[in-house]
């Protein structure tokens, strides 16, 4: 089992909408033909890509999105990624310590426990 993630749902606005070419449809085992400028349009190469079909007014629009293990959910959360990018803004900032093995880290560790953060440097 996988939850679909959608990272870009504005919501539909017709004048979003690009015609990028045409398929086919099987006549007998119910599958579509994906032109490959759509292909790479949706980028379908991705091996955890997937589509989501909807029916829109009789029309049928595909959406990418990408398949999430559950266990995984949680770190797509808007809290997750909001911490996410907190790190990786304190990376860049040289806001880190590095430490030469476990028992350098332990200690630190037991600082931090100790006296908070702010006293550790």
């Amino acid at each position: 089992m996988s939850v679909l993630l959608d990272p870009d749902d504005r919501g539909y606005r017709e004048d979003m909408d690009k015609r990028i070419g045409f398929g086919s449809v099987s006549p007998s085992g119910h599958a579509l033909t994906v032109p490959s400028e759509v292909w790479a349009a949706l980028e379908l190469d991705n091996p955890d890509a997937v589509v989501e079909y909807i029916e829109r007014e009789g029309e049928i629009v595909l959406r990418p999105r990408v398949a999430v293990h559950p266990d995984d959910a949680w770190f797509w959360s808007p809290e997750s990624q909001a911490a996410e990018q907190e790190a990786e803004e304190d990376l860049a900032a040289g806001r880190y310590t590095t430490f030469q093995n476990e028992e350098e880290f332990l200690a630190h560790l037991e600082k931090v426990a100790e006296h908070g953060p702010e006293e550790t440097g």
